[in-house]
């Protein structure tokens, strides 16, 4: 499984691109979306919603179950991945790129962010 060193993860896998900067990428692992199985719909906060770290904001739907989606940081919601909305299958097939599912302007909180060592550790995955 890919983990990459550029990006910052969440114990409830979700990653992070960029979370000190003025816009912040959000998705969810592999190891997410292999333990969710086929992706079939997304619940996604709207451009102008104020996300809270830690927090849900949104819902995965898989063939296997619906999980919530948390935000690895808080600020307002920037965009929203369409293609992934329209294609939730993208989010399973590449989480890491075309799979992102919105963009947010973190205003400096975070949840307990992990680096890739960590989250490695945690999912006890190689590093």
């Amino acid at each position: 499984m890919t983990i990459p060193a550029d990006l910052k993860y969440t114990s409830d896998h979700e990653w992070v691109a960029d979370p000190d900067g003025p816009v912040a990428r959000v998705g969810i692992t592999a190891f997410a979306s292999d333990a969710l199985g086929d992706i079939v719909y997304l619940s996604l906060p709207q451009p102008g919603d104020t996300v809270t770290a830690g927090e849900p904001c949104g819902e995965i739907e898989s063939t296997k179950s619906v999980s919530d989606l948390y935000a690895p940081v808080s600020g307002v919601v920037a965009e929203v991945n369409q293609d992934a909305l329209d294609a939730p299958e993208l989010v399973g097939s590449d989480p890491f790129g075309q799979g992102w599912l919105f963009t947010v302007h973190p205003d400096g909180s975070d949840a307990d962010l992990l680096d890739a060592v960590a989250y490695a550790a945690l999912t006890g995955s190689p590093s």
